[in-house]
């Protein structure tokens, strides 16, 4: 990967990208959230978004042990696990006034969290104590608290990381296999789920982890039979495409989701190898350079993602009265465009937004 500033420019090319997606993934109905990865993958972004976290605490805690010390890249970690539920906070705060705002201009959207905002006003108090006990996840705020828990991982997971990756691997992999049995025991409000269960989802940014701190693609393409694991890899891109593309185009069950499933797994690693071939070439490197834009989104990481939760509620929200939630082409698409100009204008003014709202929502381990 290149380096600037020592930062990897593919690594922002990704995050930025991924970021893009997840905002026009997010509106119902969006033009270009038909050809994104979901619509060609039994995975969607969700997963490059996690994986590409993992890497980038690897690449994060890496130079800040480098430069200072093991015990400051701890420290550092731990902070990171505040701010990202500070970041929780933020959001779904920011979900409840949007969904207040917009139904008081009689604007009613399925993906508005009203439930959330009448049981608020209806009873304050405990509300109030589900959001700070991460009981409540209002729409869109739900993939942060997870973050949480793998910024207190950090310190446990990168020296494991370095000197024992298969124990690791294998202890992942374990708790993974459990994590349908455990989601019971996270805290939520009846009736209510958390989208995405920390116990399954920790094998993502373990791999995104892994993969930035051993040589996995380096050793596995110069084996004898490396050109082998390269085909296995398109056939089952191949294979995703057409369950989707042919077999099953309605969305997938949501416990797949939830619970990471074994084929969302195993369709993403084969994407990331092939993705990686691409790296090796210079074909993302120069992509990067071409769309400066995009790599600036994936520098300002949490702070787009807190922001592109607001752009694509209430985007899709008004694109949903305006259409009767029915997919009208044009609008849509001038819905892509006005939700992607507006989360790359916050990544423009990053600085003074991150100085009025939140200083350190820009940082760029996030």
């Amino acid at each position: 990967m290149q380096k600037t500033s020592s930062r990897l420019v593919e690594l922002d090319f990704f995050r930025g990208l991924v970021l893009l997606v997840i905002v026009v993934d997010h509106i119902g109905g969006s033009i270009l959230s038909r050809f994104t990865l979901h619509a060609y993958a039994l995975c969607d972004a969700a997963e490059v978004f996690v994986f590409l976290g993992g890497f980038a605490t690897a690449t994060a805690y890496r130079s800040l042990a480098e430069r200072h010390t093991e015990a400051i890249a701890r420290q550092r970690f731990l902070w990171r696990a505040l701010e990202l539920y500070r970041a929780f906070l933020v959001t779904a705060v920011l979900m409840l006034i949007v969904t207040a705002v917009l139904s008081a201009l009689s604007v009613d959207a399925p993906n508005l969290a009203t439930t959330d905002l009448d049981d608020l006003l209806d009873a304050p108090a405990p509300v109030l104590g589900d959001l700070l006990l991460l009981r409540r996840q209002p729409y869109l705020a739900s993939v942060l608290p997870m973050y949480a828990f793998f910024a207190l991982s950090v310190p446990a997971v990168l020296p494991l990381a370095r000197s024992r990756p298969w124990q690791l691997l294998a202890g992942s992999l374990a708790l993974w296999a459990v994590a349908p049995l455990l989601a019971g025991g996270l805290p939520i409000v009846d009736g209510t789920q958390w989208d995405f269960n920390p116990c399954a989802w920790q094998l993502m940014f373990v791999l995104g982890v892994l993969a930035r701190c051993q040589p996995v693609y380096e050793r596995t393409r110069a084996h004898r039979l490396g050109w082998l694991v390269t085909v296995l890899a398109v056939g089952a891109v191949a294979a995703g495409a057409y369950y989707k593309l042919f077999i099953e185009t309605a969305p997938l069950a949501g416990s797949l989701k939830q619970n990471l499933s074994s084929l969302r797994v195993a369709n993403f690693v084969a994407i990331a190898w092939l993705a990686a071939h691409l790296i090796r070439t210079g074909w993302v490197g120069k992509l990067a350079q071409r769309a400066p834009w995009v790599g600036q989104v994936g520098r300002k990481g949490l702070l787009c993602f807190v922001a592109g939760t607001v752009i694509s509620l209430i985007v899709d929200s008004l694109l949903y009265k305006a259409t009767d939630g029915y997919l009208n082409v044009p609008l849509g698409l001038v819905a892509d465009a006005v939700a992607i100009g507006a989360l790359i204008a916050v990544a423009k003014a990053s600085a003074p937004i991150s100085r009025v709202f939140a200083p350190r929502l820009g940082n760029s381990s996030g």
